[in-house]
């Protein structure tokens, strides 16, 4: 399964189009270790852990096209795959979620089209995450354009558990047994669980850190 790229000025505008969303995903990377050094030094704390990035492939393109009844060309694509570019940010705690997803909202050349919050309301496998998708400014030679970017932000537990599941679907071809199913939504619950002691306990000790501050003033 390829993309219809029939004439050389597709075969250019393939790479015009790829050259678009990697610059957008430099522009969203960059953004956020900005914010997460700012972070840092105000607060001396990184509430991101790392930043992960990538472009979809043009075999997932295709099948997300197909499966969505539209032709494989070049325009379809960017005007009905939205997660060609995709960016995720893994922290520590899940209050660093919010921060991050507000911090983002709040970047003036930064336009959120729509949140899915699979935290507040995971989903039926167990998955939890926080999606938006985002626009940022491309500036090119002769004009700007606005560049979709697929934000996904989540703990470290979450991550762990959704790199799980995902090998789990591929390798059952998305049918997995009952049991096997079963058994990975008692695990998010755990991972749920963790996150919530986890960031208890962080509370914890950042009000000793505080209290200790105080005393030595």
């Amino acid at each position: 399964m390829e993309l219809r790229v029939e004439r050389d000025s597709d075969v250019d505008n393939w790479k015009e189009v790829i050259l678009i969303y990697n610059s957008a995903l430099k522009q969203i990377s960059t953004k956020l270790e900005i914010l997460n050094d700012e972070f840092q030094h105000v607060h001396r704390y990184n509430p991101i852990e790392h930043i992960k990035s990538r472009i979809k492939t043009s075999e997932s393109i295709v099948k997300k096209l197909k499966k969505n009844g539209y032709e494989s060309t070049i325009e379809n694509m960017v005007k009905y795959v939205n997660d060609i570019a995709g960016i995720r940010v893994i922290c520590s705690f899940t209050s660093d979620i919010y921060e991050i997803a507000d911090m983002i909202s709040h970047q003036s050349d930064i336009k959120v089209i729509s949140v899915k919050d699979y935290i507040t309301n995971p989903k039926l496998s167990g998955y939890k995450s926080y999606h938006m998708l985002v626009t940022v400014p491309v500036y090119l030679s002769d004009r700007i354009v606005d560049t979709k970017v697929e934000i996904q932000i989540r703990t470290v537990a979450m991550d762990f558990w959704a790199s799980l599941e995902h090998k789990i679907h591929y390798k059952f071809e998305g049918n997995a047994p009952g049991y096997i199913k079963d058994e990975l939504i008692e695990c998010a619950k755990m991972v749920s669980d963790l996150d919530a002691k986890m960031l208890l306990l962080n509370e914890k000790v950042q009000k000793l850190s505080q209290e200790k501050e105080c005393e030595d003033k």
